[in-house]
Order: C-alpha cells, then structure tokens, then sequence
C-alpha cells in the first residue's frame, strides 16, 4: 500500500492537500472544510475526525490513495520561509503553551533547558526571557535532531519541508500547485480557480485560523537579529533543499519573499 501520511482531501474529492506543519494549514484546512460544508469546522481543524478525509483516519486511507494514485483531484501544498518558519515553531511549540495547558510533547522544554541551557520564560512574568539566546540553542537542538536523530526524531514542526512535500510524490502523488504562505491569497485563489467547490469561498472573508497565536510569547525582536553567521550556517545546513527548490533567499533572514518562481517539474524530479 502507498503511503500518504499527512495527507487531507475534501469529502466531496473536490482537492487533495499535503500538509506542511507552521505553513497556514489550519487555515487551509478551513478553507477546505468549509468548501464542503459551508461553515466552518468549530475547533481545531486539526482535531476533526469527520466532515474531512484524512490519511490519519482509517476509513479515509483507501479513499485518498485510489484518489492520488489515479490524479482524480486537484492536488497542491503550501510552504513558507524557512527563517521564519522555525522561529515560530520556536515560540509556538517550545515557549508556547499548547490547547491542553500543557507544554508541548510533555518532557521536551525540560529536557531542552536541561540539555540545551534553553529559557522559554513563563506567563507570570510576562514572558521575559532572552529571545535570541534561547532560540539559537534551540536551532542547534533542531539540527540535532535532524542529522543525527538525537536526543530524539526531528518534530514535523521543523523537519523540513521537503520532505514533507517528497513522500507524497515518492509514493505516486503529483502536485498541481506549490504556493508560497507569504503570497497566500494568490496561491490559494489559484487552487479554488482549478477546482469545484460545493460552496463559493471569498478569500477576502475568510479570517486566519492561526491556532498557535496566543500561547506563547511574541516575537520581540525582527526576524534577522535571531540569526548570526553561525545561526544562518545551522539553518542552511539543515534546510539547504528548502531554500533551493521553493526560491527563498538564503543570504538575507530580513526578506521572508521568495525571489523566484517554483518550478512544479523540478520540485518533482529533485524530490521524487
């Protein structure tokens, strides 16, 4: 059997979507859910178990591999800056606390101030911690993580993205479109333009479903002052694919946008 983790498809087959953790798929989802239902799923969309097929569900599995190994629908994936994609998975997963009041995966921020002299502050105190100090100790336990496998697997929060968007063209998917977070309305608009929907969907009216805002700390600092030479080396290191083959610029942490066009063949042949 192929295998299509972290795949999700609209009841109706209008649209397959592989998921790419911190990359606007909460509000993809929505955007989905609601294409099919009219209303949007009230919670988490990560946490329905109906109104949406998903390859975590086991009476979906067999509807979405005859549906990506035959093309039937429409398929497509989201991305985002890897700069500012691991910073947030930074203050949403390691400082944040997550929907069960709880730190995320249990032990992990203790091992990581153990381990990695990581702060991540705590809500009595307003969150003051040092930012950037923390998180470059954190860049190195990501990487880590990703090139040794230690002290545990890499999280799907900052494992990179091409890997993510590989397995499915490994096992037989192909992508229509690949579009950019930092461009969302276009890229999305582009897909609801390719495909039948059983409900119209404004994208000017759709809110942002960002279910990691709120907490954790915000950001006190922009985006560059996170990373020095070393911190840049460490993130190119790691996601040297992710900057290539979706057109970011690996030279200046200040500029989220992308400085070219995804090329859909080349993301094929690269990471198929």
């Amino acid at each position: 059997m192929a295998n299509f983790p972290g795949t999700w498809m609209t009841e109706s087959e209008s649209v397959v979507y592989r998921v790419v953790p911190k990359c606007a798929c909460s509000t993809i989802g929505q955007i989905m859910y609601y294409s099919d239902h009219g209303a949007f799923f009230d919670g988490d969309i990560h946490d329905a178990k109906t109104g949406i097929h998903k390859w975590a569900l086991d009476d979906s599995k067999p509807l979405i591999e005859r549906n990506v190994a035959a093309h039937q629908s429409y398929a497509f994936t989201c991305v985002r800056n890897p700069y500012t994609r691991i910073l947030s998975s930074f203050f949403d997963k390691i400082c944040g606390v997550q929907r069960n009041g709880k730190y995320y995966r249990g032990n992990l921020v203790p091992l990581l101030i153990q381990k990695y002299g990581i702060e991540v502050g705590d809500p009595e105190s307003g969150f003051e911690f040092d930012q950037i100090k923390s998180f470059r100790r954190f860049l190195l336990f990501a990487r880590d993580t990703i090139r040794w496998r230690r002290p545990m697997e890499p999280d799907i929060h900052w494992s990179a993205m091409s890997g993510h968007i590989s397995t499915f063209i490994v096992n037989g998917g192909r992508y229509d479109s690949i579009f950019w977070t930092e461009k969302f309305n276009d890229g999305m608009q582009q897909v609801l333009d390719g495909i039948e929907t059983k409900h119209p969907v404004d994208l000017a009216q759709i809110p942002r479903f960002n279910e990691s805002e709120g907490h954790g700390p915000k950001r006190a600092h922009p985006v560059e002052d996170y990373f020095d030479d070393l911190s840049m080396h460490i993130v190119y290191e790691v996601y040297k694919k992710d900057f290539r083959i979706f057109k970011y610029d690996f030279e200046n942490p200040a500029n989220k946008m992308p400085i070219g066009e995804i090329d859909i063949d080349e993301v094929h042949a690269k990471l198929g």
